[in-house]
């Protein structure tokens, strides 16, 4: 498949580009910076910055599939208003450009405990709150999307880059939920490594698995 990816340059987007990569895929990255992007065999860059719907209409016009692990950044103030803004303009780009299917890297916060979304807990970190109530809104308004075969995967609760026993962090290994965090036996959070969401995340564009629904996954 040809899939634009947006987010290359974060942790969740390397990521997924090497997975895609691995498996044979061509990939559109859209980046602001090009001249910094490294280029790669099978790698198109396409200077787009995703706040603007136009820029991303022209650039992934023609794909197969978006792939979007947007973050308007951590560490941004404005974290919360520059997540929506370029996660509707990213919608409305893809979209304007044709492409049905949709990915999207969600947050572990928008799952549910007892009821209760686990961003709404009293004990959830105040630093990643805005991001992470940003992350659950924009799964929230693509419920009612009905012109793209959305996906949207939460991943585990315990979210990393993979153990120093496992060098590359990638299993190929993983269960599935939907709207729960997955539990160990022993009653503690799941995790999972930024590879292996990858594996799972191009397993689900492969396999047109989870259309139009919300999935998590753990070992």
């Amino acid at each position: 498949m040809k899939v634009a990816l947006i987010g290359a340059t974060g942790f969740v987007g390397a990521g997924l580009l090497e997975e895609l990569l691995q498996r044979g895929h061509e990939v559109v990255v859209l980046v602001r910076h090009p001249e910094k992007f490294p280029v790669r065999e099978h790698v198109q860059i396409i200077k787009a910055d995703v706040l603007h719907a136009d820029e991303v209409r022209r650039a992934v016009a023609g794909v197969d599939a978006v792939i979007s692990a947007y973050n308007a950044g951590w560490t941004n103030p404005q974290i919360y208003d520059d997540f929506m803004r370029g996660s509707r303009a990213i919608v409305e780009g893809v979209k304007a450009a044709g492409v049905k299917r949709y990915l999207v890297v969600g947050g572990a916060g928008s799952l549910y405990v007892n009821g209760q979304q686990l961003v709404d807990s009293p004990d959830f970190p105040a630093a990643i709150k805005p991001g992470a109530t940003a992350a659950r809104d924009m799964y929230t308004e693509l419920q009612k999307e009905q012109a793209l075969d959305w996906t949207v995967l939460s991943p585990a609760v315990g979210f990393h880059g993979g153990s120093a026993a496992q060098a590359s962090g990638r299993t190929g290994n993983y269960r599935s939920g939907k709207d729960e965090p997955l539990m160990q036996a022993d009653g503690q959070p799941g995790d999972i490594s930024v590879q292996d969401l990858a594996v799972a995340m191009v397993d689900a564009l492969e396999q047109g698995r989870h259309m139009r629904e919300r999935f998590t996954v753990a070992y």
